[in-house]
């Protein structure tokens, strides 16, 4: 991490989460509950329209994934959606519908132990929230409480570029994962959006950000990612039914950054399901719906030996 970057231990934002165990049969009790509810209803942010205090990256601190006696094997693994424009149904249908999907595919491919961690981007330059943080959750009930928590803030700036940059900036500099730090496995990192990253995390706008007491030297998108890719295996997600369906800068763009580990999705209904697959091939683990040691065709567009 750059010396010039100034870390608070915010006692309300030091919390190590990441304990109790995910039960399917519970989620199936809470998508009873979210029938009939509007977006406003389920996402209580929106209904304030403001970013919920657990999530602002002001003295961020870190966040943690660690081991415990019901996750000893802990694997740190962040989501960070785009909730710019009409982006917003990606979080909404995750909750509602595919939850089960993402956790009961890993667990069933032989990772035990996930912890996930629900964050949010927007616009540096025109949201009122461009960076929401979570926590790395495990429980049934946290993880769901933890993607309800999101504001979904539906703005953007017009672009064609949001802010993805600020999620390798987090994980890069504010977070701290016992799967590297104690086992040497990376942990996972997903940006969810259907643009381009903006190019640059100004010092200034960092500053503004996390409230670090000097003010960082500018980083490029670039930086932020190498940074990133030494503890996480680093994903892309284009949701690809928008206006920026199969365009070729946007695809050019993550291309270049990624390779193979940009990852076109035309439903977006699969999405929890795509990412659990994911987590357990990089893993080397199994999924006994759609993966088998026969090696069958991956079914997201490219032969899954190409994301490793």
């Amino acid at each position: 991490m750059d010396g010039a970057v100034q870390l608070f231990l915010h006692p309300l934002k030091c919390t190590i989460m990441g304990y109790g165990k995910w039960s399917n049969s519970t989620y199936n009790a809470y998508q009873k509950r979210y029938a009939g509810k509007s977006r406003d209803q389920l996402f209580t942010a929106n209904h304030h329209r403001r970013i919920d205090p657990a999530l602002d990256p002001f003295r961020l601190g870190k966040r943690e994934s660690r081991d415990s006696d019901d996750h000893p094997n802990s694997l740190a693994i962040g989501l960070f959606l785009d909730v710019t424009g009409s982006m917003g149904m990606v979080p909404e249908d995750l909750v509602r519908n595919q939850l089960g999907a993402l956790m009961d595919t890993m667990i069933k491919a032989g990772v035990d132990d996930p912890q996930i961690m629900f964050s949010a981007i927007g616009d540096q330059y025109s949201d009122r929230a461009p960076l929401q943080v979570g926590q790395f959750e495990s429980s049934t009930e946290l993880i769901n409480e933890a993607l309800k928590k999101l504001f979904l803030e539906g703005g953007g700036g017009g672009s064609g570029e949001e802010s993805y940059q600020l999620a390798w900036h987090v994980a890069a500099n504010h977070t701290s994962i016992d799967c590297f730090e104690k086992r040497g496995k990376k942990g996972f990192l997903f940006t969810v959006g259907d643009e381009r990253s903006h190019h640059i995390a100004e010092g200034e706008l960092l500053s503004r950000l996390y409230g670090y007491e000097r003010t960082p030297a500018n980083r490029s998108a670039a930086e932020l990612l190498a940074k990133a890719q030494e503890q996480y295996h680093v994903f892309h997600i284009h949701i690809n039914s928008t206006g920026y369906r199969n365009n070729k800068n946007v695809f050019g763009y993550w291309k270049e950054l990624l390779g193979k580990r940009f990852i076109p999705l035309d439903d977006h209904t699969k999405l929890g399901e795509l990412i659990a697959n994911i987590v357990a091939v990089v893993s080397q683990a199994e999924s006994t719906d759609t993966l088998t040691a026969g090696k069958k065709s991956w079914p997201y567009g490219e032969d899954e030996a190409t994301i490793l």
